[in-house]
């Protein structure tokens, strides 16, 4: 049977959910130690992140230590069919999907250092395959300057077909608790400038 994205996703999230949840505590500090130690991560002064749904890495503590390193931290807050950039302040809200999100804002943020994604599959031209809303796509669809994107996975979960579609974000940078795996682009002659090939780095 050929890989598409519909079925690497039912895949992916079939492995996510078999996770052991006694390894969770583990798995989530290794992913928070390789964020924390990546230099483009300590040299970022403003980063999007997210609040974590029950099968994505838990990484809470990064945003915290971001905090404390005085770096401006963003969340994702739900507008239509995509979202927009709001900063990390507590109470945090339940809102629709189960997410939580920090209150709305008028301030228009159209610029950051760094992104950091969960992804629930990755293609082998390092684009995301997430729960399939594109929400997203459509949010990374809007930046004119593009961010140093981080992929995060609590367990690699990968194909090195070309299954996305040229809407998909692609990551700079791979995160699971095994390793990081950074993607290489394609030479010029290549049309859509691909990521061909990911290199693992411990």
């Amino acid at each position: 049977m050929s890989v598409t994205k519909v079925t690497l996703r039912k895949k992916c999230l079939k492995t996510l959910q078999t996770l052991s949840s006694h390894n969770s505590s583990y798995r989530n500090a290794k992913i928070v130690a390789k964020l924390l130690n990546h230099p483009k991560v300590k040299n970022a002064k403003s980063i999007l992140a997210f609040e974590p749904l029950g099968m994505e890495p838990n990484i809470r503590r990064s945003i915290a230590a971001f905090r404390r390193n005085n770096k401006k931290v963003y969340l994702p807050f739900m507008e239509n069919d995509s979202f927009k950039m709001v900063p990390f302040r507590l109470p945090l809200e339940l809102k629709k999907f189960g997410i939580y999100e920090p209150g709305n804002t008028n301030l228009k943020i159209n610029k950051i250092d760094v992104a950091i994604v969960p992804a629930v599959g990755v293609d082998g031209e390092g684009r995301r395959i997430g729960f399939g809303k594109g929400m997203y796509d459509r949010f990374f669809a809007r930046f004119k300057q593009r961010p140093y994107t981080i992929f995060v996975q609590s367990k690699l979960c990968n194909t090195s077909k070309y299954i996305c579609d040229e809407y998909d974000v692609t990551a700079d940078l791979l995160i699971t608790p095994q390793a990081c795996y950074a993607a290489a682009k394609g030479t010029k002659n290549d049309k859509r400038n691909t990521l061909r090939r990911w290199h693992s780095h411990t």
